[in-house]
Order: structure tokens, then sequence, then C-alpha cells
């Protein structure tokens, strides 16, 4: 095992949905770290956060991240805030801060409270940071209008702690060098990494072992569409509607479709963890006031208020989990009155995110051409992300490279060992982005 005192640098996959951790091992290597404790999970780390109220915590509120988040949000969900997926609004300037117990919270604040219990729980392993740390970057951020320069900013003041030589770099180029480590012949290789927030792509030349750089970086391209997206999907189609979307509210003589603004935030991972504020509730019993059929918009507060988001979305993710080895698969939730079983065809599923599928496909096609690299000349295509083995995303690369092309694994570490990698290398700024 890597000494956490002797490792030359570090890779930190900060994703969406979760966060892994490698380090170099000094034989041209990586380690994973595991993360020690009853609710660890190995070496994945949910990048999600739980706040509660304290005494004896600085300011009278107290903080919790990763599975132990989990853990304390199911212990007393009412009494606490459940924030995941933050990393969503690291590029968006709509988002300022989030109130917590009436605290401001700016990205920054969260990640770096997110890190120093991401280091607690090491078992002493980052207990001495490596002054390199290589850290990975989608491509394209996810969110509307998503500014690069402001995700840079808050990314360099949530990580101002955490190492001495900070390097960003594409995510997808350190899952290239992961899978380099595989290949024992030169190749042209496509990397199709696919998140929570974002799909990312990179055309990367791999040279024979041994050369004296192995990697070469051809093109890269990203779209802010994966996993979240999907979940988005199934929200919209089998949630939303019990709660109030397409009903109508009076407004002075006239009938109006109830706005969806708020529908959205719901469907929103990130956001909906954060509805539960004054202002939000004070707007939708209005909207209940005012709506023909009251009842539905009922149920969005109670769950709003009793913090079901969580269990919502877990109702979800093992759907699409259990869609991606069955045929159909059964979506269950109970909680605060609202009650849904549905039985949920793959073809049903793959229907709803067949357009987020065609932009992502576009995406793809953008990394080939800036790359002048055609589909026939790419010689191996890896696959890596949770929601890389969702059917339909293997079906596409099958349709477009033939199943003997595509190669998968490591899908939620493939990219901190990578990262770890070019934190070996003598100059990893020329991996810079």
């Amino acid at each position: 095992m890597t000494s956490h005192a002797t490792a030359r640098a570090l890779g930190l996959d900060f994703g969406t949905t979760n966060t892994v951790v490698a380090l170099t091992d000094g034989q041209g290597g990586s380690e994973l770290v595991e993360f020690a404790g009853d609710d660890a999970t190995g070496a994945v780390f949910r990048s999600a956060l739980c706040f509660w109220e304290e005494e004896r915590a600085w300011q009278g509120i107290a903080h919790e991240a990763g599975p132990w988040a989990i853990a304390e949000y199911l212990q007393s969900p009412l009494d606490s805030r459940f924030v995941q997926s933050f990393k969503s609004v690291a590029a968006s300037a709509s988002f300022e801060r989030a109130l917590i117990f009436n605290k401001p919270y700016r990205f920054e604040d969260m990640g770096r409270l997110f890190l120093q219990r991401l280091v607690a729980h090491a078992g002493g392993r980052l207990d001495t940071l490596p002054q390199r740390v290589i850290v990975g970057r989608p491509v394209e951020y996810a969110g509307a209008r998503p500014d690069a320069a402001l995700a840079r900013q808050r990314y360099d003041a949530m990580l101002e702690a955490f190492g001495t030589e900070i390097i960003y770099v594409h995510e997808p180029l350190g899952a290239a060098h992961s899978y380099a480590a595989r290949l024992t012949e030169p190749a042209t290789i496509l990397v199709a990494d696919f998140g929570g927030g974002t799909t990312d792509f990179s055309i990367v030349r791999v040279a024979a072992p041994g050369a004296p750089r192995r990697c070469v970086p051809l093109a890269s391209s990203g779209i802010g569409i994966a996993g979240d997206r999907f979940d988005y999907r199934i929200i919209d189609r089998l949630v939303l509607p019990l709660l109030g979307k397409g009903g109508l509210y009076r407004s002075f003589d006239k009938l109006l479709e109830i706005p969806g603004g708020h529908f959205r935030d719901f469907a929103d991972w990130s956001r909906l963890a954060l509805m539960r504020n004054r202002r939000t509730l004070s707007e939708l019993a209005r909207l209940q006031r005012d709506a023909v059929d009251p009842e539905p918009i009922g149920r969005m507060i109670a769950l709003i208020e009793h913090e079901q988001g969580f269990p919502l979305y877990d109702a979800v993710g093992r759907l699409k989990r259990a869609l991606s080895s069955e045929s159909q698969a059964a979506f269950r939730f109970s909680g605060d009155g609202v009650e849904i079983e549905a039985t949920v065809r793959r073809a049903d599923f793959e229907a709803w995110i067949a357009d987020d599928l065609r932009r992502i496909e576009a995406a793809m096609d953008a990394a080939l051409a800036r790359a002048g690299v055609a589909p026939e000349a790419i010689d191996r295509v890896f696959l890596t992300g949770g929601s890389s083995l969702i059917p339909a995303i293997g079906a596409l690369f099958e349709r477009r490279f033939g199943v003997e092309r595509i190669a998968t694994g490591g899908e939620l570490t493939s990219i901190a060992h990578g990262l770890a990698l070019i934190g070996e290398e003598d100059d990893p700024g020329e991996w810079a982005a």
C-alpha cells in the first residue's frame, strides 16, 4: 500500500454523484484511497453533504459528507438538510449561495466542508497531502450558459488548502491514461465519460509502452447531459404529473397553466435539496390556494417539507439500474401522501431519453471532427462513468464502432486512477485544461 507521505501526486475525481481519490504508488501506477468506518462504501465517496443544527458545532450547524451524510439524513430527515449534486452549480452565475438553517453557503464553502470530511474519513491516508494534485474537470460544465471562468474561480477557492500545485485536467483524459495502461500496442482511442452532470469525449493517440509520452490528446468535446438528466426524465414522466404539472390556477378572471419553474427545480436534485426555504414554500402555498385542483401542489409541499428528496431519487436510481439489466422494472415510491407504483419498460425509458442521446452523439461527432479522425480510424472505444452501463448508450457505440472495439471497466474509478498517473509525469502541466 502506498504511504500517503511518499506519494508524489494525488488524483481527485470530484464528480457530480461520486468522488474518488487515487495516490501514485511510486512504481508507475496508482492506488485508490479506501475510506474507513461503518458507513464506508469502499473507494467511492458520495458527493453529498448533510447539515443539522447542533449547539456544540461551529455557528450551531454541524455537517457530514459522503455516505456518512446519507446516514445522518436517514437518522433524522426532518431535522437535517441533505445536499447532493452541488457540483452542478459550479459554473452557474445564477447560483450565489444556498441558505441552510439561515446561514448562506457558497459553492466553495460547501466544497471545502466536503473535502474536509473526505480527508477525515480516509483512515489517515490523506492526513499529509502530496503537493501535486491533479483535479478532473468536465470538458463542458453542466447548466444553462455555463461560465467556465466562474467555475475555475470557485474550484480554486474550494481547493486552496488541498494542495500547493493544483492542475486541472479534462476528466476523459484521466480515463484515457487509465485505459492506456491496459494497451500493449499503439492505438487511437475514443474515451467517453458518462458522469452525473456531463458527458465528455476525448480522442487520444496512445503510443507503444515505454514511449517518452504515452498519450497525445487530439481533441475533446462535451455536453451538459448525463445521469442527472436521465433521472429528470423519469421524474418528469412518473412524479411531476402527481404534483400539479400541467394543472391550472386562477389569476383574476383567467385560468392559466401552473408555471413550470418549481417543477424544473423539483426534478433537479441539486435544486430540490434547496427548495425547503420560507420563500419557496410561501410561493407554493399561494399556488395551492389558487389552483383549480390544490391537492397535487399540496403533495409537492409535503415532499419538500418532509425532506423526501433523497428517498425519491433513490427510487429513481434503483429503477434506472434495474432497467440496465431487465427489459422492464417496477418503480415504487411512498412518502407523505404520494404513492407511486408503475411498471416501466426499458423501451419507454429509452424513448424518454432519445433526444438526449442524439445530442450526446452529436457531441461525440464534434470531438471526431475536431480531431480530424473518422470513426473507422478509431482502434478502441473506452466507455466509463456510471451511465455508460445504460444499454441504449452501449448500443449507440456498438452501432457506430462495432462491439469488438468497445472496452469498459472501472466505471466509477478509472478517472481518478488516470489523473494520479498524469501527476506522476515530469511535466503534468502540459495536460492542463
